[in-house]
């Protein structure tokens, strides 16, 4: 379907046709018309399949019908930063012809940026595009009216409940209008997303549009490795010449910020992007990587969704992402805009049981690359045998019961006899610290003896 098939006005449609968009994407095509009728929506898509369209062009259209008043109408929540400004871009090309103001309302700025949102707030705007934490610190303030709400957005609403901002959300909502038109945006659809939306919304109209699968044009292909050997592997593609416009994806802020270090002592153009960073570093990071001044960008899963970038050239996934849906969004951010585009992914004993979900999900197994013979042997892929908490899979990770028992009177575990999966050389060994490297004491054992424990405990 076309724009032009569609009630939206003739300001919105010269805006898109001055962008060059002529026609409608699934989930614009299924949920500009109903928006346009006043109902409230859930909608279910992917990142990257015109989400922030679907809902910002009748939004546009409606606000340029009300009467101009110096009150916030609409609020949009998102749950980062980079989200909120990326909307407020679009929302100027959109509304380029259309009498509409907007204001983007987040954290991670200094007290000058504050002070700025804090006089836009006062004198209203028709849209004001927040993340949740920064807002409620601006209506703590006292001068934030939000009675004149006529639409609220929750867009990644699933990720904002990840991050935990589900009492955050509530709070904001008890302050809007009960008459107000709720749209719900999620790239999944879990159980506490539906369990929200039962709370805010009012008789809304469902739209899902099916994940898809990735891009033919991204060449998708496995490691089966060890922990240990990640690193010397993620050195190996960038020697290979894959060490451009590079996205490594990681499963805590704390190994990007060990595998960033490793990659800089390695003479990498490499940074780190996480939650940790203010939002000054995090868009200079960003400014730098679209430059070219960055070549390799080590990130959690703050990039995965949300964040526009065209012209990745390969994505890899240092850990094998939790959920399938999250594997096709990490990897999505290559082969943008109709180009080529590669993606590997390192999976670990411990995460084989994950990556044969994602592989079932996807419909076909991904094609598995060797480890070059100088970085040892990789493991047995077996992922029916879960890996132990130490990522070797059996020692710790299959712990069979005995007939002893604590003074609980629960069965207690005893080791069986030592993993046989070959195991990396000392010498390939990396400084990144694998997730679950923590210091571990064991606590001492007690010998019985008149049901009180010896002062001296015994050595293991």
């Amino acid at each position: 379907m076309r724009f032009d098939e569609l009630a939206l006005s003739d300001d919105i449609l010269d805006a898109l046709d001055a962008m060059h968009f002529e026609e409608c994407t699934p989930i614009q095509e299924q949920s500009i018309g109903p928006i346009l009728d006043g109902y409230d929506m859930i909608a279910c898509a992917q990142t990257g399949t015109g989400k922030t369209a679907a809902y910002l062009l009748p939004l546009i259209d409606m606000l340029s019908e009300t009467e101009a008043t110096p009150t916030v109408k609409c609020v949009i929540m998102v749950p980062t930063h980079e989200l909120a400004q990326q909307i407020d871009r679009q929302m100027e090309g959109f509304a380029y012809y259309m009498p509409v103001s907007s204001l983007a309302i987040h954290g991670g700025n200094d007290g000058k940026e504050f002070a700025r949102q804090q006089h836009a707030l006062r004198q209203g705007a028709d849209m004001v595009i927040a993340t949740p934490g920064r807002l409620l610190a601006h209506m703590k303030m006292g001068y934030v009216d939000l009675s004149h709400v006529k639409y609220f957005v929750l867009d990644e609403a699933d990720r904002m409940l990840d991050m935990g901002f589900s009492d955050d959300i509530m709070r904001i909502v008890a302050e809007l209008p009960k008459d107000r038109q709720t749209l719900m945006f999620s790239a999944t659809m879990p159980k506490k997303i539906q369990q929200l939306a039962a709370t805010i919304l009012t008789d809304p109209i469902e739209v899902k549009i099916a994940v898809s699968r990735p891009a033919d044009k991204i060449d998708q292909s496995v490691y089966i490795c060890h922990e240990g050997q990640k690193a010397a592997l993620l050195k190996n593609l960038f020697d290979q010449g894959y060490n451009k416009r590079v996205i490594v994806f990681s499963s805590s802020k704390q190994k990007v910020k060990e595998l960033t270090q490793v990659m800089r002592r390695s003479k990498w153009k490499a940074a780190e992007m996480h939650s940790d960073l203010d939002q000054k570093a995090r868009e200079e990071v960003m400014l730098d990587f679209r430059s070219g001044r960055i070549e390799i960008l080590i990130a959690t899963d703050i990039l995965a969704r949300g964040i526009d970038i065209d012209d990745i050239a390969m994505v890899v996934n240092y850990d094998v992402p939790h959920e399938a849906e999250d594997y096709v969004h990490r990897i999505g951010r290559t082969a943008r805009a109709n180009t080529d585009g590669k993606a590997v992914t390192f999976v670990s004993e411990r995460d084989q049981q994950r990556w044969a979900q994602i592989e079932d999900f996807l419909g076909s197994e991904i094609r598995r690359d060797d480890i070059p013979a100088e970085l040892g042997e990789g493991p047995q892929y077996n992922p029916r045998r879960r890996g132990g908490k130490n990522g070797r899979g059996g020692a710790r990770g299959n712990r069979q019961h005995t007939g002893n028992r604590h003074r609980s009177g629960k069965t207690k575990e005893t080791k069986p006899k030592a993993a046989t999966a070959q195991q990396p050389d000392a010498a390939q060994k990396t400084d990144v610290t694998p997730d679950n490297a923590k210091t571990r004491r064991r606590k001492p054992r007690y010998h019985r003896k008149k049901n009180k424990p010896t002062d001296t405990p015994k050595a293991e």
